[in-house]
Protein backbone atom coordinates (compact mmCIF):
# COMPACT_ATOMS: atom_id res chain seq x y z
CA UNK A 1 0.00 0.00 0.00
CA UNK A 2 1.13 3.46 -1.27
CA UNK A 3 1.46 7.01 1.43
CA UNK A 4 -1.13 8.10 -0.79
CA UNK A 5 -3.68 4.60 -0.79
CA UNK A 6 -2.88 4.88 3.34
CA UNK A 7 -4.27 8.11 3.46
CA UNK A 8 -7.56 7.64 1.18
CA UNK A 9 -8.39 4.60 3.16
CA UNK A 10 -7.61 5.86 6.80
CA UNK A 11 -9.51 9.15 5.95
CA UNK A 12 -12.37 7.19 4.97
CA UNK A 13 -12.31 4.57 7.87
CA UNK A 14 -12.21 7.79 10.09
CA UNK A 15 -14.94 9.85 8.95
CA UNK A 16 -17.12 6.93 9.23
CA UNK A 17 -16.27 7.28 13.30
CA UNK A 18 -17.33 10.73 13.49
CA UNK A 19 -13.70 12.25 13.78
CA UNK A 20 -13.48 15.77 12.71
CA UNK A 21 -10.97 17.08 9.90
CA UNK A 22 -10.24 13.13 9.21
CA UNK A 23 -7.73 14.00 5.98
CA UNK A 24 -5.67 16.39 8.79
CA UNK A 25 -5.88 13.56 11.53
CA UNK A 26 -5.01 10.94 8.87
CA UNK A 27 -1.97 12.77 7.40
CA UNK A 28 -0.94 14.37 11.04
CA UNK A 29 -0.71 10.32 12.50
CA UNK A 30 0.88 9.13 9.43
CA UNK A 31 3.97 11.62 9.45
CA UNK A 32 4.42 11.38 13.43
CA UNK A 33 4.46 7.58 12.42
CA UNK A 34 7.08 8.20 9.66
CA UNK A 35 8.93 10.70 11.31
CA UNK A 36 8.46 13.51 8.68
CA UNK A 37 6.73 17.01 8.71
CA UNK A 38 3.52 16.71 7.53
CA UNK A 39 4.08 18.17 4.10
CA UNK A 40 6.71 16.41 2.93
CA UNK A 41 4.08 13.35 2.72
CA UNK A 42 2.92 15.29 -0.51
CA UNK A 43 6.33 14.48 -2.07
CA UNK A 44 6.12 10.84 -1.05
CA UNK A 45 2.66 9.80 -2.08
CA UNK A 46 4.50 7.09 -4.27
CA UNK A 47 6.61 5.09 -1.34
CA UNK A 48 5.44 2.32 -0.36
CA UNK A 49 4.65 1.08 3.33
CA UNK A 50 6.44 -1.74 5.01
CA UNK A 51 4.09 -4.43 6.06
CA UNK A 52 4.94 -2.98 9.69
CA UNK A 53 4.43 0.89 9.01
CA UNK A 54 0.97 -0.78 7.92
CA UNK A 55 0.34 -2.40 10.83
CA UNK A 56 1.17 0.47 12.76
CA UNK A 57 -0.71 2.67 10.96
CA UNK A 58 -3.70 0.75 11.22
CA UNK A 59 -3.49 0.46 14.81
CA UNK A 60 -2.79 4.35 15.23
CA UNK A 61 -6.08 5.09 12.96
CA UNK A 62 -7.81 2.57 15.10
CA UNK A 63 -7.15 4.33 18.22
CA UNK A 64 -8.06 8.01 16.43
CA UNK A 65 -11.12 6.11 15.42
CA UNK A 66 -12.19 5.61 18.54
CA UNK A 67 -11.79 9.34 19.44
CA UNK A 68 -8.51 8.85 21.41
CA UNK A 69 -7.12 12.10 20.69
CA UNK A 70 -4.73 12.81 18.52
CA UNK A 71 -2.17 14.80 21.37
CA UNK A 72 -2.75 11.68 23.46
CA UNK A 73 -1.57 9.35 20.29
CA UNK A 74 1.28 11.38 19.59
CA UNK A 75 1.83 11.87 22.87
CA UNK A 76 2.57 15.64 23.11
CA UNK A 77 1.09 18.90 21.67
CA UNK A 78 2.17 22.57 20.76
CA UNK A 79 1.91 25.42 22.56
CA UNK A 80 3.24 28.99 21.78
CA UNK A 81 6.27 26.91 20.50
CA UNK A 82 6.93 24.40 22.99
CA UNK A 83 6.34 21.64 22.90
CA UNK A 84 4.15 19.77 25.60
CA UNK A 85 3.74 16.17 26.60
CA UNK A 86 0.11 15.33 27.42
CA UNK A 87 -2.08 12.64 29.14
CA UNK A 88 -4.70 11.68 30.62
CA UNK A 89 -3.67 13.42 34.12
CA UNK A 90 -4.06 16.76 32.20
CA UNK A 91 -5.98 19.24 29.76
CA UNK A 92 -4.88 18.93 25.98
CA UNK A 93 -3.83 23.03 26.07
CA UNK A 94 -6.38 24.83 23.80
CA UNK A 95 -5.07 27.22 20.90
CA UNK A 96 -6.79 29.60 22.65
CA UNK A 97 -4.79 29.58 26.16
CA UNK A 98 -2.04 30.47 24.10
CA UNK A 99 -3.77 34.09 24.27
CA UNK A 100 -4.02 34.38 28.31
CA UNK A 101 -0.46 33.36 28.42
CA UNK A 102 0.50 36.00 26.18
CA UNK A 103 -1.79 38.54 27.62
CA UNK A 104 0.19 37.77 31.18
CA UNK A 105 3.60 37.46 29.27
CA UNK A 106 3.18 40.96 28.35
CA UNK A 107 1.97 42.25 31.29
CA UNK A 108 5.42 40.26 33.28
CA UNK A 109 7.57 42.75 30.39
CA UNK A 110 5.89 45.81 31.46
CA UNK A 111 7.44 45.60 35.70
CA UNK A 112 11.08 45.35 36.84
CA UNK A 113 12.28 41.82 35.10
CA UNK A 114 14.58 41.54 37.75
CA UNK A 115 11.89 41.03 40.59
CA UNK A 116 8.70 40.17 38.90
CA UNK A 117 6.63 37.12 40.42
CA UNK A 118 3.79 35.43 38.66
CA UNK A 119 1.19 32.36 40.29
CA UNK A 120 0.05 29.94 37.98
CA UNK A 121 -3.10 28.36 39.39
CA UNK A 122 -3.93 24.80 38.57
CA UNK A 123 -0.82 24.48 35.90
CA UNK A 124 -2.59 21.44 34.17
CA UNK A 125 0.30 20.46 31.03
CA UNK A 126 2.52 23.10 33.07
CA UNK A 127 2.06 25.16 29.48
CA UNK A 128 1.13 28.70 30.61
CA UNK A 129 3.86 28.66 33.24
CA UNK A 130 6.58 27.45 30.32
CA UNK A 131 6.07 30.03 27.76
CA UNK A 132 5.80 32.81 30.83
CA UNK A 133 9.15 31.75 31.77
CA UNK A 134 10.66 31.35 28.05
CA UNK A 135 9.41 34.70 27.46
CA UNK A 136 9.96 36.28 30.67
CA UNK A 137 13.43 34.96 31.71
CA UNK A 138 13.84 36.73 34.86
CA UNK A 139 10.29 36.18 36.31
CA UNK A 140 9.94 33.66 39.04
CA UNK A 141 7.33 31.63 38.77
CA UNK A 142 5.19 29.13 41.19
CA UNK A 143 2.63 26.38 39.98
CA UNK A 144 -0.05 24.94 41.78
CA UNK A 145 -1.79 21.99 41.18
CA UNK A 146 -3.91 19.36 43.44
CA UNK A 147 -2.80 16.48 41.70
CA UNK A 148 0.07 14.99 41.99
CA UNK A 149 0.12 13.33 38.85
CA UNK A 150 -0.65 16.48 37.02
CA UNK A 151 2.24 17.82 38.67
CA UNK A 152 4.66 15.57 37.34
CA UNK A 153 3.82 15.88 33.82
CA UNK A 154 4.40 19.29 34.37
CA UNK A 155 7.86 19.01 36.06
CA UNK A 156 8.43 16.30 33.00
CA UNK A 157 7.35 19.46 30.52
CA UNK A 158 9.58 22.08 32.29
CA UNK A 159 12.58 20.19 32.14
CA UNK A 160 12.13 19.34 28.96
CA UNK A 161 11.53 23.05 27.62
CA UNK A 162 14.65 23.94 29.93
CA UNK A 163 12.85 26.24 32.51
CA UNK A 164 12.55 24.06 35.64
CA UNK A 165 14.83 25.67 37.62
CA UNK A 166 12.59 29.38 37.45
CA UNK A 167 9.31 27.42 38.12
CA UNK A 168 8.22 26.35 41.75
CA UNK A 169 5.62 23.26 41.25
CA UNK A 170 3.64 22.76 44.48
CA UNK A 171 0.44 20.42 45.05
CA UNK A 172 -2.14 22.23 46.26
CA UNK A 173 -5.83 22.72 47.28
CA UNK A 174 -6.56 26.22 46.34
CA UNK A 175 -3.72 28.72 47.82
CA UNK A 176 -3.43 26.34 50.97
CA UNK A 177 0.42 25.64 50.35
CA UNK A 178 1.77 28.99 50.17
CA UNK A 179 2.81 31.01 52.84
CA UNK A 180 0.98 33.78 54.52
CA UNK A 181 2.03 37.01 53.35
CA UNK A 182 2.98 35.57 50.01
CA UNK A 183 2.17 37.84 47.07
CA UNK A 184 2.64 37.95 42.95
CA UNK A 185 2.41 40.27 40.69
CA UNK A 186 0.44 38.68 38.07
CA UNK A 187 -2.06 35.58 39.12
CA UNK A 188 -3.44 33.40 35.91
CA UNK A 189 -5.45 30.79 35.57
CA UNK A 190 -7.23 28.96 33.03
CA UNK A 191 -9.82 27.03 36.09
CA UNK A 192 -12.41 24.12 34.93
CA UNK A 193 -15.34 26.50 33.80
CA UNK A 194 -17.67 23.32 32.67
CA UNK A 195 -20.77 23.12 34.29
CA UNK A 196 -20.96 19.35 36.31
CA UNK A 197 -24.18 18.04 34.38
CA UNK A 198 -22.58 19.32 30.75
CA UNK A 199 -19.70 16.90 30.49
CA UNK A 200 -21.70 13.83 29.20
CA UNK A 201 -22.47 16.17 26.02
CA UNK A 202 -18.91 16.57 25.20
CA UNK A 203 -17.09 15.22 22.66
CA UNK A 204 -16.10 11.58 23.05
CA UNK A 205 -12.04 13.45 22.99
CA UNK A 206 -12.90 15.37 25.99
CA UNK A 207 -15.72 13.91 28.14
CA UNK A 208 -13.74 10.45 27.91
CA UNK A 209 -9.92 11.34 27.65
CA UNK A 210 -9.43 14.71 29.54
CA UNK A 211 -9.80 14.81 33.58
CA UNK A 212 -13.03 15.47 34.66
CA UNK A 213 -11.17 17.38 37.77
CA UNK A 214 -9.91 19.86 34.77
CA UNK A 215 -13.12 20.03 33.29
CA UNK A 216 -15.63 20.27 36.34
CA UNK A 217 -16.69 23.58 37.59
CA UNK A 218 -19.30 22.66 39.48
CA UNK A 219 -23.14 23.07 39.04
CA UNK A 220 -23.22 25.95 36.92
CA UNK A 221 -19.68 25.80 36.04
CA UNK A 222 -18.54 29.02 37.97
CA UNK A 223 -17.08 27.76 41.21
CA UNK A 224 -13.51 28.41 40.52
CA UNK A 225 -14.26 32.16 39.64
CA UNK A 226 -16.06 32.14 43.05
CA UNK A 227 -13.16 30.53 44.96
CA UNK A 228 -10.68 32.67 43.38
CA UNK A 229 -12.42 36.14 43.62
CA UNK A 230 -13.21 35.57 47.57
CA UNK A 231 -9.67 34.21 48.01
CA UNK A 232 -7.04 36.02 45.40
CA UNK A 233 -6.42 39.27 46.69
CA UNK A 234 -4.16 38.31 49.25
CA UNK A 235 -1.75 36.90 47.63
CA UNK A 236 -1.70 39.93 44.88
CA UNK A 237 0.79 42.60 45.10
CA UNK A 238 -0.88 46.26 45.42
CA UNK A 239 -0.67 46.43 41.89
CA UNK A 240 -1.17 42.66 40.72
CA UNK A 241 -3.53 41.60 38.15
CA UNK A 242 -5.61 38.46 37.97
CA UNK A 243 -6.08 36.89 34.63
CA UNK A 244 -8.51 34.02 33.67
CA UNK A 245 -9.91 31.80 30.97
CA UNK A 246 -13.49 31.53 31.08
CA UNK A 247 -16.01 29.59 28.79
CA UNK A 248 -18.32 30.49 25.86
CA UNK A 249 -21.39 32.88 27.18
CA UNK A 250 -19.88 33.27 31.03
CA UNK A 251 -18.00 36.33 30.85
CA UNK A 252 -21.58 38.66 32.53
CA UNK A 253 -21.22 36.23 35.08
CA UNK A 254 -18.02 36.30 35.86
CA UNK A 255 -17.87 40.06 35.94
CA UNK A 256 -20.34 40.05 38.35
CA UNK A 257 -19.04 37.41 40.55
CA UNK A 258 -15.72 40.17 40.50
CA UNK A 259 -17.25 43.20 40.85
CA UNK A 260 -19.34 42.00 43.84
CA UNK A 261 -16.20 40.94 45.58
CA UNK A 262 -14.95 44.43 45.00
CA UNK A 263 -12.20 43.85 41.98
CA UNK A 264 -11.74 46.10 39.52
CA UNK A 265 -12.72 44.48 35.86
CA UNK A 266 -10.08 45.94 33.43
CA UNK A 267 -10.85 44.18 30.29
CA UNK A 268 -12.30 40.96 28.53
CA UNK A 269 -10.71 39.88 25.77
CA UNK A 270 -11.98 38.11 22.89
CA UNK A 271 -10.62 34.76 21.49
CA UNK A 272 -9.53 33.80 17.52
CA UNK A 273 -13.76 33.76 17.59
CA UNK A 274 -13.98 36.64 18.65
CA UNK A 275 -15.75 35.13 21.47
CA UNK A 276 -15.26 36.27 25.18
CA UNK A 277 -12.65 34.41 26.77
CA UNK A 278 -10.40 35.98 29.53
CA UNK A 279 -11.58 38.50 31.91
CA UNK A 280 -8.64 40.74 33.60
CA UNK A 281 -8.81 42.70 37.12
CA UNK A 282 -7.23 44.42 39.70
CA UNK A 283 -7.73 44.81 43.40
Amino acid sequence: MTVLEAIQKSTGFLAKKGVESPRLQTELLLAHLLSMPRMKLYLNFDRMLTGPETDDLRELVKRRGQREPLQHITGSTSFCGHEIAVNRHALIPRPETELLAESGWKFLATLDAQSSTCLDFGTGTGCIAIALAAKCPNASITSLDVSTETLALARQNAAQNQVAERIEFLQSDGFAALARGTQFDLLISNPPYIASTEIQTLEPEVKDFDPHQALDGGADGLDFYRRLAAEAKPFLKPDGKIMLEFGDGQADEIKEIFAGEKWIVEAVLADYSQRARILIAHK
